[in-house]
């Protein structure tokens, strides 16, 4: 019988139907927000001609971004077609579209990176314009609705992708492990799109912001977004294809890779259940996914406030009303979807994600909030120069770390410990307490990831209300309007650190995922040949696979700040050189505008140059690994880049955002008429250029690399098997 008979079995109609309808009602829904955004007025024509300049240089890059990242996709198309589909199955008889998931999901990526940017770049000058016409909180809530388009757009895509690829896989297999093989490319082909675009994204966008301040603040003395400033319209380019495009693509691969993981894992722990509860179990990832779109909508309607309010204060209530619907909604499908007793504990190892996703965002903010002691310690230490600041940055950066890894400790322990119990009171052959704990750790990641679409949204606002401050600049729009995007534009930067925390709190649950998932296949393949496995640390190929995958995060993060240090150089060259040919640009005079495009160009340029090296890296070790040292190899490499990969990415992203907002606490306290305040300011400026390619570029790729190599590694785990297996003789 076809997997499919089952699957369509009545009992399951309820559940399809409901994901079904939410994915395309929230898709539907970001499309009627982005086309009433579209539909308010832009503003003054100065202010038109600002955005249209930024929506230009969003495009040009994207179309040049998405040529390079097709091109590289293709070229592994192919290698899959051959390597998988047609070689190791089809001769075999056993059906496989791992190319066509793996284009399925590289596709739905940049699309959601393009829908995201798209928005983004029509909600920042209506943000701009609704502040100058109604005031804060009219304002912030164009600009939530802007990132919430990203939010609904990118899971809704997710969901519906995985939909669509299992029940077009289903009808020709006749086991369930047959359909791992070929949705695992959905994860792959997402996770590599992600990567270079936020790679390049992040180089773009940083590259065109330290070029900008360190001639433009420091060297001209002018203010932040000036429009005699050239690099000024890449700077809030950059914003869109690094924040918003990159991140929409970063997020889709992570709701997509740890989604299919926990389908894996499902399919492998659940094989002797029950032909319902198995089912149930394939399901409950995409019916619990489809809870979390519908709580995002939901705590939409709670985000409300007046202009004397603070912004954060408007946002958050939103969040925790989501959070609060997720957890009611867990209950209900846990219930339904697991037996007896043992439903409790599972929806236990639900809420100790959703938790865990709230206090690792709370950690965040106390490290990157000025109002509290680490970043005014960085404000203090840029009394005494840049030196000390930037010491002071990196102890903060390096203490971030501990209390977030304390926090995932302790979500994968309670969970497990939760789904241990539960293990025990299921009888079901072959599924005991130690599958259940497994199994609980991946519940626990979809409890974290379940809010996802309403962290995406504050993600979205930041980016958006930056370039509503930089619009409001460039078209020298009254002192008081730039004091209200000032608010937003503070608040903005708050949600990005706390997104940033939740992004790696999350990506690392997943890499977690992956390992199990892993380790899953490549035990199963190897006991198809009545054979064993030994992971365990004793092992020297489990050992230097361990040491390759945390010194590849290291050469990886290496790479990414050279790639943004080389642009930059460009891009202050360019700046000086304008300043310099072009007469009357640096004071100001009437009719003198500086050439943007050229910087746009040299960033765009630069960065998809930049970008390819670090990713192919990524791409080709954990291939490299599996061939060389097998199966083993690859599991030792996946715990050290992981390991590795959420203490950098930890590092570097709330670090990168002590920095930015201690610049910012200086800013306040900078008065004209004494030079100690502008020198300790221009020392804030000096670290927010080292903390700006730490927290939007290396770190946040950081979040993919660990997937990346991890979904890798899952495609090909049968084969490293199967090659460790003929290596000793098998």
């Amino acid at each position: 019988m076809a997997v499919i008979d089952e699957i369509l079995n009545i009992a399951n109609i309820p559940f399809i139907i409901i994901v079904f309808i939410i994915a395309i009602g929230s898709i539907g829904f970001a499309i009627y927000l982005s086309l009433k955004i579209r539909d308010m007025p832009e503003g003054t024509q100065k202010m038109k001609d600002i955005a249209e300049y930024i929506r230009q240089g969003a495009r040009t890059y994207l179309r040049r971004q998405y040529k390079t990242i097709i091109i590289i996709g293709l070229i592994i198309t192919v290698c899959l077609a051959i390597g998988i589909d047609w070689s190791m199955h089809w001769r075999i008889g056993e059906f496989s579209i791992v190319f066509v998931a793996f284009l399925t999901g590289m596709g739905c990526s940049l699309l959601s990176g393009y829908i995201a940017m798209y928005t983004a770049t029509q909600a920042n000058v209506r943000t701009a314009n609704k502040v100058r016409e109604e005031g804060m909180s009219k304002a912030l809530q164009v600009a939530f609705d802007g990132g919430l388009v990203m939010g609904l757009a990118v899971v809704g895509l997710s969901l519906l992708s995985v939909m669509i690829m299992l029940f077009v896989i289903s009808p020709f297999v006749d086991t369930y492990t047959a359909i791992e093989g070929s949705i695992i490319g959905l994860a792959f082909g997402a996770s590599l799109a992600a990567l270079f675009a936020q790679l390049g994204g992040g180089i773009y966008t940083k590259a065109a912001d330290v070029g900008a301040d360190l001639v433009g603040k420091i060297e001209a003395g002018i203010p932040e977004d000036d429009p005699r400033n050239p690099g000024v319209i890449a700077d809030n380019v950059g914003d869109n294809v690094g924040d918003i495009a990159g991140r929409g693509a970063d997020l889709f691969e992570s709701i997509t890779g740890e989604t299919i993981a926990t389908m894996v894992l499902a399919i492998l722990l659940f094989a002797t259940a029950p032909v319902q509860y198995k089912i149930y179990a394939l399901f409950f990832p995409l019916v619990a996914r489809a809870c979390g779109l519908g709580a995002t909508i939901l705590g939409k309607f709670f985000v409300k406030g007046k202009d004397t309010d603070e912004p954060w204060n408007i946002l958050v209530k939103g969040l925790y009303s989501t959070t609060i619907v997720c957890a009611i909604l867990f209950l209900v499908i846990c219930l339904v979807m697991f037996e007896g007793a043992a439903a409790w504990f599972f929806y236990g190892a639900a809420v100790i994600g959703l938790v865990a996703a709230v206090l690792i965002g709370i950690v965040t903010l106390y490290y990157t909030d000025e109002r509290y002691r680490p970043v005014r310690s960085i404000s203090d230490a840029c009394e005494t120069g840049p030196a000390t600041c930037t010491i002071a940055g990196m102890s903060v950066g390096l203490e971030s770390t501990a209390l977030p890894v304390i926090i995932i400790a302790g979500a994968l322990l309670g969970s497990f410990f939760l789904g241990y119990t539960a293990g025990g009171i299921l009888t079901y052959a072959g599924f005991d307490s130690l599958s259940g704990g497994t199994f609980a750790t991946a519940l626990a990641t979809m409890g974290m990831l379940s809010i996802c679409g309403i962290v995406l949204s504050l993600d979205g606002f930041g980016p958006i209300v930056d370039n509503a401050g930089g619009i409001v600049e460039m078209a020298q729009l009254e002192d008081k309007v730039r004091d209200e995007t000032d608010r937003l534009d503070s608040c903005g930067n708050t949600t990005k650190a706390y997104t940033k925390g939740y992004a790696i709190g999350s990506a690392a649950l997943a890499a977690i995922l992956l390992f199990e998932a892993y380790l899953g296949l490549a035990n199963k393949a190897a006991a198809d040949a009545g054979k064993t496995i030994d992971f365990g640390l004793q092992v020297p190929h489990v050992i230097i696979g361990l040491l390759i995958g945390a010194l590849l995060v290291f050469v990886f993060t290496a790479y990414a700040m050279r790639a943004v240090g080389a642009t930059a150089q460009d891009m202050m060259v360019e700046i000086r050189r304008q300043f310099r040919e072009i007469p009357g640009l640096r004071e100001g005079k009437e009719g003198v505008t500086p050439d943007y495009a050229r910087c746009v160009d040299i960033s765009t340029k630069s960065s998809l140059r930049q970008m390819v090296l670090p990713g192919a890296l990524v791409v080709i070790t954990p291939i490299i690994i599996g061939v060389l040292l097998g199966a083993m190899g690859v599991g030792g490499f996946l715990m050290g880049s992981t390991i590795a990969g959420v203490l950098m990415a930890l590092y570097l992203n709330t670090g990168g955002a002590a920095f930015d907002n201690s610049k910012k606490l200086r800013k306040k306290f900078r008065d004209k008429s004494k030079p100690e305040t502008i020198e300790a300011y221009n020392a804030a400026v000096c670290g927010d250029t080292i903390g700006d390619p730490m927290k939007d570029t290396a770190g946040p790729s950081i979040h993919i690399l660990i997937k990346l190599v991890g979904t890798i590694s899952l495609q090909f785990a049968a084969l490293f098997a199967v090659y460790y297996l003929l290596q000793i003789g098998v």
